[in-house]
């Protein structure tokens, strides 16, 4: 899978995910990731990328072109228009669903604003979605990127040693992962439940999934009523 990431600050992109398992799966070649500088493709001759906004306001808007550009330059590469998300706070939120279904994708490119905005001609143009990680606003578009190159990246194959590790962890069925240990046994007089020293594996899977489930509803109760159980789980971790 490609990610092309659109931003003005292309180092801060590439040191920030060309580490870890991700920095590893760039290496493998399972992923590639392209910081694409959008200054480099002002018509400006002082690399102005930004520019008053008409109506007034504070603060300056990224203009069009560049940013048109430099998405052109990334079609005519790889030769169609791929899917081209916005981050934005204006945007979903972003999901493990949406990680999911971004993964079958082979190229993503993803535009980072900065400063008040970009001009809404080129998103109209150009993007296909607006995706948020939060209502918060941050200074610029790369963190929000990062995210989701970053939870994108578990959901290709191979990118993680054990592939089941993405389909079983937090917010797998809107449901927060069961809690984990691990040695020493007993810790600051906290004993591991012995259920997981068992070796029973059946009653250790259903342990887990209901700690998951008593966990969701406890700490996020708006996942909780869209958690995908059973009616006997319905019935049984229900509203009391």
């Amino acid at each position: 899978m490609r990610f092309h990431i659109l931003t003005l600050f292309p180092d801060m992109v590439e040191q920030g995910l060309h580490t870890s398992i991700i920095g590893r799966a760039v290496e493998k070649g399972l992923l590639a990731i392209e910081a694409v500088n959008i200054r480099d493709y002002t018509v400006d001759k002082h690399k102005k990328v930004d520019d008053y906004p008409y109506g007034g306001g504070a603060g300056m808007v990224m203009q069009a072109q560049p940013i048109y550009d430099a998405y052109l330059s990334i079609v005519e590469k790889i030769g169609y228009r791929p899917r081209t998300i916005y981050l934005t706070p204006q945007g979903p939120l972003f999901t493990q669903q949406a990680a999911k279904e971004f993964a079958l994708e082979e190229d993503v490119i993803l535009l980072c604003g900065h400063y008040e905005g970009v001009d809404e001609r080129v998103l109209e143009e150009i993007v296909t979605d607006y995706i948020s990680i939060g209502d918060y606003v941050l200074t610029g578009g790369e963190l929000p990127a990062m995210v989701l190159v970053d939870a994108i990246s578990r959901m290709v194959p191979g990118v993680l040693k054990n592939q089941e590790s993405g389909e079983t962890e937090s917010l797998e069925g809107n449901l927060l992962e069961y809690p984990q240990y691990s040695r020493p046994e007993v810790w600051q007089e906290k004993a591991v439940p012995p259920i997981l020293l068992s070796g029973n594996h059946q009653k250790v899977d259903e342990w887990r999934r209901e700690q998951s489930i008593l966990r969701t509803k406890e700490r996020r109760p708006d996942l909780f009523e869209r958690a995908e159980l059973s009616e006997k789980e319905r019935k049984v971790y229900g509203e009391e």
